[in-house]
């Protein structure tokens, strides 16, 4: 087939003819009705046939099926735009961080190649030979190769990177701090005890870790909570509980969380992501929800340290009062806002606002759908309910600032309309993909 010369000999030897597009094009309705379908026999099979790949995929978004809706989705994106696929770049970009993160191969691909085909193939029930399953396989092969090339980039970012590293590294579970009833900050640090990079805040790195209830690594991407440090890489899970019979405990947050112990080692892959700060000089706003306020303390802490790691700044297991007396007075306002069920679940609560009281041009608002007494928080402007940014002060949204989302899906959907409303620039608007649904988004 056709994506095997591609790895062979690395030239795309035959491009799509325009009988070849309109028979990719004709598949959109098909997909759009059983394009779910089609990406779950496809896992099913890939994995069943290569069980290796099991350590390199996600099983809880396997299990849930959320693996299945977003590949359908990006397969009806690229049939929907075969005639100028390059409307996809941004995408394109976004998954490919996340391949590199999880150290996938050019090889790879064939085998995703083999299996997707005859997918189409068997769901179909068309033959191998038939002249939509080779319109199929140019299609692949040239976004595949695309891939492989935009990937390389990255890798080669990574070989010239001082302290960065290719493939899995192991680390070393230094601390394991509690910072709510649901999220627990991990402090990592290299078993080899080499420098570690200067990341952009915003990225993350992927953990891979053995869970016994499969008894195979998971690999988990968690964004960075804190700017580079130079001594440790810390991120904060959120432990994903059984809340509902439709809602299953994460594999690797509850091992984390219930199994992981100081000193146990796990293996991380180099910080990777296109989701980071933009401009420092300028003013900041940063939206979020949940666990999603992490890459945004990552920010946070970049901006009111400059990004300097001296002893007393950073320490393990935490940040000293050094630290925070210690912050740099920005110049440029700087807007944390984020949403939690309650307070009870707001993790580094305090450490965001011990920076808002060292520095005036920080302004934290908080909204929280339970409120308590126990609420009133210093400089804290509160809000009860869900996050409205038409109920903020005016002052909290200057049209100038960049903005930066994470959240849920529906949660970023939502905040992106709003500021849009509010007549701010699309193109000072950033968002984070969380999970599945935030690269459908």
């Amino acid at each position: 087939m056709y994506f095997k010369c591609i790895f062979c000999c690395g030239v795309r030897c035959i491009v799509l003819t325009e009988e070849q597009k309109e028979l990719v094009k004709a598949t959109v309705p098909v997909l759009r009705a059983n394009g779910v379908a089609l990406t779950e026999y496809f896992y099913n099979r890939m994995l069943s046939n290569n069980p290796v790949l099991k350590e390199t995929f996600n099983m809880g978004n396997q299990r849930s099926g959320a693996q299945a809706k977003a590949l359908a989705g990006a397969v009806l994106a690229y049939a929907e735009n075969i005639d100028d696929p390059s409307v996809l770049a941004p995408v394109i970009e976004l998954v490919c961080n996340k391949h590199v993160s999880l150290n996938i191969q050019a090889p790879d691909y064939a085998i995703v190649g083999e299996n997707l085909l005859h997918s189409i193939s068997e769901v179909l029930a068309i033959s191998m030979d038939d002249p939509l399953i080779s319109a199929w396989a140019i299609a692949y092969g040239q976004l595949a190769d695309l891939f492989i090339a935009t990937e390389k980039a990255i890798y080669s970012e990574h070989e010239t990177t001082a302290g960065s590293w290719l493939g899995w590294r192991n680390f070393i579970i230094k601390s394991k701090i509690n910072e709510s009833d649901e999220i627990t900050s991990f402090y990592l640090t290299p078993e080899d005890g080499k420098p570690l990079p200067l990341y952009k805040p915003g990225q993350y790195i992927t953990l891979r870790i053995m869970v016994p209830e499969l008894g195979i690594k998971q690999p988990r991407q968690y964004s960075l909570s804190d700017s580079p440090s130079g001594e440790y890489l810390r991120i904060s899970v959120k432990r994903e509980y059984a809340r509902t019979e439709d809602h299953n405990p994460g594999y690797v947050s509850s091992t984390l969380h219930q199994v992981a112990q100081e000193g146990d080692r796990v293996e991380l892959s180099a910080p990777c992501g296109n989701f980071f700060l933009v401009n420092a000089d300028n003013s900041n706003v940063f939206i979020s929800a949940g666990i999603g306020q992490t890459p945004m303390l990552a920010m946070l802490n970049q901006l009111v340290t400059g990004g300097s790691s001296t002893e007393n700044e950073h320490t393990l297991p935490g940040k000293t009062e050094a630290y925070f007396s210690s912050v740099n007075q920005v110049k440029k306002p700087i807007y944390f806002i984020h949403a939690a069920r309650g307070s009870n679940v707001h993790g580094m609560r305090a450490e965001v606002q011990a920076l808002a009281n060292e520095n005036p041009h920080l302004h934290a608002f908080v909204a929280y759908e339970n409120v308590v007494a126990e609420d009133i928080l210093g400089k804290d402007y509160h809000l009860q309910g869900r996050l409205d940014l038409k109920q903020l002060p005016e002052s909290y949204l200057p049209k100038d600032a960049d903005y930066y989302l994470c959240g849920p899906a529906p949660f970023m959907q939502q905040q992106r309309e709003s500021l849009l409303e509010l007549c701010i620039p699309v193109e000072r608007i950033h968002s984070e993909a969380f999970g599945p649904g935030g690269v459908a988004l």
